[in-house]
């Protein structure tokens, strides 16, 4: 249960806060990466409920119960292994992805410089970058005051989604790891149920 709550935060903490939040608050949020974080969420929320139904099945030392979520629990070790490799796997696409919106974003500026537009100001501020190549801050883009020179957005958003793209497969495959043990502890469990009621 605990494990489950732990993942529930770490998705939501990863789609609604810091740089990832200002990414889905644009007009074209990038759908792939957030695939393997509503997996995570789905994942840990399932997790959680059958992990009081776990402690139900335990505590009664129900074996249907036992047996459910043993089934549960391998359920959940899929979609958590799918999470993670998701997370590997779709990292290139998923970069390529954010950066072609940052362009789109970044061509209709320069289109329309004297346009109000808070969006490329958000990403700038999100990611302490300014532009696409170190010549133009001068140009007129809305950059936030406080970098000391500089960044290229595009190799911003290659370190941003890189690092946060590790941690969903990390912790994907680590809360898969304690699933395992789940398993175990409940196979273990049911068959030690089993044996003591036929020696009765």
């Amino acid at each position: 249960m605990l494990a489950g709550l732990a993942v529930i935060a770490f998705g939501l903490w990863l789609r609604f806060g810091g740089v990832m939040a200002e990414f889905a608050s644009d007009k074209k949020p990038p759908e792939y990466f957030f695939i393997g974080l509503y997996v995570l969420v789905g994942a840990g929320a399932l997790m959680t409920m059958v992990g009081f139904f776990g402690c139900c099945g335990a505590a009664r030392e129900s074996q249907f119960l036992l047996g459910a979520f043993f089934a549960c629990l391998l359920v959940i070790f899929a979609a958590e292994v799918t999470a993670g490799v998701f997370a590997f796997i779709g990292k290139k696409v998923a970069i390529q992805e954010v950066q072609k919106i940052y362009e789109d974003i970044y061509d209709e500026y320069m289109k329309n410089p004297g346009k109000v537009n808070r969006t490329i100001y958000h990403y700038h501020l999100a990611l302490q970058c300014c532009g696409k190549d170190n010549t133009e801050q001068q140009m007129g883009l809305p950059c936030p005051e406080n970098i000391q020179m500089p960044k290229n957005c595009l190799v911003e958003i290659q370190n941003v989604l890189d690092a946060n793209l590790h941690l969903v497969g990390i912790v994907g495959i680590a809360i898969a790891g304690i699933t395992i043990f789940g398993m175990i502890f409940s196979m273990v469990l049911c068959c030690a149920i089993r044996n003591t009621r036929e020696m009765i």
